[in-house]
């Protein structure tokens, strides 16, 4: 574990520019050329943001607004805030306005920086129900040149005005980031409310510095790395990953064009360090199953081959174990004919570590990415914990668990099988919210997760679900819904599930399609269909659901943890669960109370016997508007299998 005395973050700044001033910082793609910044020029942008904000008023102690995608000049804007003081606060920015108004409230905003026009209108539309919110920068002008409201500016501006305040004060700067302490807070992250209003998580310099530090030790990262940020500034694996871990190191943060070019702009760059949420995954993964499915009859038939071969000797192979020569010529001769290139498709040729968190991933799912050499690996944290809690060593990793606890963490489980976490990364606290702090941080300063786990012989920890997720069935038996719909979404054709079964005698379950693998399929089956309302109620789709189904009930009958809880009927919903209807968080989880109050006449129906259902369901569109779809479902059951004894 690696210990910090008083550094933060802008002091890392500093060091970088000075240890390695030439080499890049940031890249950004934009219009189709990958733009660099050095380590020396982003120090100096970054001094200009912070002193354009002073000299607009923006002080110690104050927090500053950041909505928009990944972007050199946001995470600048963050150091800037820090230089100074302050603390940052990202923001969603796929967020309607409206659910901004509490963020912005609470922690008091009076300055934001965002990056287009959309989030400009956002914030522009709420104003008035803000009350600090006053100065806003933007960094894209297009659209923009014809607002003319009190407080608007652009990035340029701030940066002139900032170059103009630096050379009038040049001692400013330096003596205010020199003023900053490592027990200052310098973020503040809010959670994604899946069971009421976010709250906003803490964290202080000191606890996302040792978090970087010592992960990256550990994983044996430093300034020749790079890695693609890409998923939201305001989720805590990305202030872990694309923020805390490249300023300890030094290393190159990839900022893509747009969040449609992401996989292109991936395999431009060829990252060596890679994280991403297991739904990316399992998206990667329908991409390549629709490929393989487009292919010829040869390259099928190589390709099933080819799997065979990786599913056998991949994962060994990765953890340098002995494995026969001619196992290891046929896996060397499909590296060069499949692996190779389809890892180059994917953006992972170069891969030295990827890690995947957020929520569990399925163990095929992983099994699937290991077995190609891709050194996937998972890591377990929170937003109170800055991601930071467990991580997998190289050559020890194992599919059901999260791994050791991570160096300066300590673990154990509460007498409800809770884990408890303790350590370097926990957060100082709820933002002016010591009560529910109380709530989750004991007398002995043990973080309460709500998370469920098993500690196995070995030392690794087990999640199994979230505490309040886990329940029995109406047999006393355990019920564990998050495992099962892992096991769904493997298929590339199922794109989220929700399982319900606590306290009831069977297990039901709400599919969502991948509308874009299922359409695939279908144009191939030459089965025609007008939107995914159409192809969802095919009797075709529904047969094909039900074989996936069906494959994850014999998988369920074998594991003696949960082989009475095997999906007896289910249905496909009518639309996709989506954040903008309160149905997923920001990061895409389940809020499941939410989807089984909203959707109680499916679930009644599927424990009642009937057929079919009838739903009208109100959406929410982006802009705000209301309205409403609906449709008569159908009912399936699905194939339960014998239990052997």
């Amino acid at each position: 574990m690696i210990e910090v005395t008083d550094l933060t973050f802008p002091k890392l700044l500093l060091q970088h520019a000075h240890r390695i001033p030439k080499q890049p910082a940031y890249r950004e793609k934009y219009l189709g050329i990958w733009q660099e910044i050095s380590w020396e020029k982003n120090c100096i942008e970054i001094q200009e943001i912070a002193c354009g904000l002073a000299s607009l008023g923006f002080k110690r102690g104050m927090n500053l607004a950041l909505i928009g995608d990944n972007r050199p000049k946001l995470y600048q804007a963050m150091v800037a805030a820090q230089c100074l003081g302050g603390v940052a606060v990202p923001l969603y920015q796929d967020a309607i306005a409206s659910e901004m108004i509490y963020v912005l409230n609470d922690a008091q905003i009076s300055f934001a920086i965002v990056e287009n026009q959309e989030q400009v209108d956002k914030l522009l539309e709420i104003k008035s129900q803000t009350s600090h919110l006053q100065t806003m920068f933007y960094e894209d002008p297009k659209g923009l040149n014809g607002y003319t409201q009190a407080g608007l500016y652009s990035i340029d501006h701030l940066l002139e005005i900032g170059r103009t305040f630096s050379q009038s004060s040049p001692h400013f700067f330096m003596s205010e980031l020199e003023q900053g302490r490592s027990t200052d807070i310098s973020i503040i992250l809010y959670t994604s409310g899946t069971t009421g209003k976010p709250k906003g998580v803490a964290h202080a310099h000191q606890n996302f510095l040792r978090a970087g530090m010592n992960s990256a030790e550990f994983d044996k990262l430093n300034s020749k790395d790079n890695i693609l940020a890409y998923l939201p500034m305001a989720w805590v694996g990305d202030h872990l990953f694309s923020y805390a871990q490249a300023m300890v190191t030094g290393m190159t943060v990839n900022c893509p064009e747009s969040r449609e070019t992401v996989m292109s702009d991936m395999r431009e760059i060829g990252p060596s360090y890679y994280f991403a949420p297991p739904r990316i995954f399992e998206n990667m993964l329908t991409q390549v199953t629709i490929r393989m499915e487009d292919a010829g009859a040869f390259k099928k038939k190589l390709f099933a081959k080819a799997m065979t071969q990786a599913k056998k000797v991949g994962t060994q192979i990765l953890d340098g174990q002995s494995v026969g020569l001619f196992d290891r010529l046929q896996y060397a001769f499909f590296n060069l004919t499949i692996y190779a290139p389809l890892k180059n498709a994917l953006g992972l040729s170069k891969i030295r570590v990827a890690y995947t968190a957020g929520e569990a991933i399925g163990p095929d799912l992983f099994k699937f990415y290991r077995s190609l050499g891709v050194n996937l690996k998972q890591f377990y944290g929170q937003t109170e914990s800055c991601a930071y809690v467990c991580l997998q060593p190289d050559q020890k990793v194992k599919y059901d668990t999260v791994g050791f606890a991570a160096p300066g963490m300590e673990l154990k489980l509460s007498a409800s099988g809770e884990v408890l976490v303790k350590g370097v990364s926990v957060m100082n606290g709820y933002y002016k919210n010591p009560e529910a702090t109380a709530e989750v941080i004991d007398s002995d300063g043990y973080f309460h997760t709500g998370d469920a786990g098993i500690i196995d012989q070995d030392g690794h920890l087990r999640i199994i679900d979230r505490i309040k997720d886990v329940g029995k069935m109406a047999n006393h038996k355990l019920f564990s819904p998050k495992y099962i719909e892992n096991k769904l979404k493997f298929f590339p054709s199922i794109k989220e599930a929700v399982v319900f079964g606590d306290a009831k005698d069977s297990v039901v379950a709400f599919i969502n399609i991948d509308f874009e693998a299922m359409a695939n399929w279908a144009e191939r089956k030459n089965i025609a269909f007008s939107g995914y309302i159409d192809l969802a109620a095919k009797q075709e789709v529904y047969d094909s659901i039900k074989h996936c189904i069906d494959q994850v009930n014999v998988d369920l009958s074998q594991d003696p943890m949960l082989s009475h809880a095997q999906i007896d009927r289910f249905l496909i919903l009518h639309k996709e669960l989506d954040p903008d209807d309160d149905e997923l968080t920001r990061t895409r989880k389940v809020r499941r109370a939410f989807c089984a109050q909203k959707y109680a006449p499916l679930i009644d129906a599927l424990y009642s016997g009937k057929d079919e259902q009838f739903i009208e369901t109100q959406v929410k569109f982006e802009d705000g508007r209301l309205g409403s779809i609906s449709a008569n479902l159908k009912i399936a059951h699905a194939q339960r299998q014998k239990v052997p004894v």
